[in-house]
C-alpha cells in the first residue's frame, strides 16, 4: 500500500500527515504537487489541512479544480481510497466526492482548539479498530467546519453507516452542546456511499506525536494501517 499526499499552494498540513504516514506504514510517502498528472501508482491519497488558494471566493472551490484532482476523482471512482482533513475534506465536498457542504462556522469564527469526537461505526477503515464507545480528543482549525446536507443526505448517510464521527464531550455523550461549529447532528466526518472515500475536520495528524503530549490520532492511521491491503 503506497500512500500519496496532494501538496497545494496553500496546504501547511501537508508535512504533518506525510511523517505520521511514514512512520506508520514504514515506507515513503509521495508528494503529489497540485499541478500534476501523475499520482505515482498510490493506492491512497491523502488531502491535508490548510488553506488550499488561500482559502479565496470558498474553501476548497479553486482547489477542486487543480489538474491532480482529475486524477483523484477518477481514483475515487474506481474504488481507490482517499482520506480528505480539514481542507481536504472541503475539497472532497466541493469535487462532489463526498456528500454535504461544509459551511462558516455558526458563530462566524474560526476555531482552533482540542475537542472530542466519538467513533459512529466500525465499518469504515479510519475507524475499524476504534472504540465506539470512546471519546478521542483531536483537534480542530477550521473557520468552515459546519457541516450541512439536506434531509434526505442526512437519512442516507446514518442510514448506510457513513457518518465516522460526531463532534462529544470526554465521554462521548454527543449532545448538541458539545458540538463546536454547529454542524448538523454533530457530524465531524463521513464516507462516501462506496466507503472509499472518507473527510474529518478535525486533525488527527496533529495528535500523533508523544512530543505533542497526545497520541489519540495516531489510533485512526494505524486502523487505516491495519486495515488495508499490504
Amino acid at each position: 500500500m503506497k500512500f500519496g499526499v496532494v501538496i497545494f499552494p496553500g496546504s501547511n498540513c501537508d508535512q504533518d500527515v506525510i511523517e505520521v504516514l511514514s512512520r506508520t506504514s514504514h515506507k515513503p510517502v509521495a508528494r503529489l504537487w497540485h499541478k500534476d498528472h501523475d499520482l505515482q501508482n498510490c493506492d491512497f491519497i491523502v488531502l491535508p489541512g490548510g488553506f488550499s488558494y488561500g482559502d479565496y471566493l470558498r474553501s476548497g472551490a479553486i482547489a477542486r479544480f487543480s489538474p491532480i484532482m482529475q486524477e483523484v476523482i477518477a481514483h475515487a471512482n474506481k474504488g481507490g481510497y482517499v482520506l480528505g482533513i480539514c481542507n481536504g475534506f472541503q475539497i472532497l465536498t466541493e469535487a462532489g466526492l463526498l456528500p454535504g457542504a461544509l459551511l462558516r462556522n455558526i458563530e462566524q469564527k474560526f476555531i482552533c482548539k482540542n475537542v472530542f469526537i466519538k467513533p459512529e461505526t466500525n465499518t469504515l477503515l479510519p475507524t475499524r479498530h476504534l472504540d465506539v464507545n470512546k471519546a478521542y480528543k483531536i483537534p480542530v482549525a477550521h473557520g468552515e467546519g459546519r457541516f450541512f446536507a439536506d434531509a434526505d443526505t442526512l437519512k442516507q448517510l446514518n442510514d448506510n453507516e457513513q457518518v465516522m464521527f460526531r463532534y462529544s464531550d470526554e465521554n462521548a455523550n454527543t449532545d448538541a452542546c458539545f458540538n463546536c461549529n454547529g454542524s448538523l447532528e454533530s457530524i465531524a466526518g463521513i464516507s462516501n456511499a462506496g466507503k472509499n472515500v472518507f473527510g474529518m475536520m478535525p486533525h488527527p495528524e496533529r495528535a500523533a506525536d508523544p512530543d505533542l503530549g497526545n497520541l489519540a490520532g495516531l489510533s485512526i492511521f494505524e486502523s487505516i494501517m491495519d486495515s488495508v491491503p499490504a
